[in-house]
């Protein structure tokens, strides 16, 4: 059974930063895609950013790239998003999942809530 715990979120001020953590289970974390996503109050959930095994990374769009940045620590069996500079528009419900065959598994988390005031 898949279990993603997701961890650090939090109430900043805007230009703060945090990091969020994501627990995976470790029989399937070294071999899997993983991934970041939030959802807005009212908005659909949409991609942050996504790191392979090996370490490759994609970002979202400029609205993100340059300010956040996706890693995974393998031995620790889990995938951090560290946000910079953050934004208002960055508060959302974030949530970590495995990606298989281009999307997200069905089952998602808890999430984290990410709240930044102006």
């Amino acid at each position: 059974q898949v279990q993603l715990v997701e961890s650090g979120g939090g109430l900043v001020q805007a230009g703060e930063s945090l990091r969020l953590s994501c627990a995976v289970s470790p029989a399937i974390f070294r071999t899997r895609v993983m991934a970041w996503y939030r959802q807005a109050p009212g908005k659909q959930r949409e991609f942050v950013a996504r790191i392979s095994p090996i370490g490759t990374t994609v970002y979202a769009d400029s609205s993100v790239k340059g300010r956040f940045t996706i890693s995974r620590d393998t031995a620790k069996s889990t995938v951090y998003l560290q946000m910079n500079s953050l934004k208002p528009e960055d508060s959302a419900v974030y949530y970590c999942n495995i990606i298989s065959g281009n999307e997200p598994l069905k089952t998602w988390g808890q999430g984290t809530q990410v709240t930044v005031s102006s």
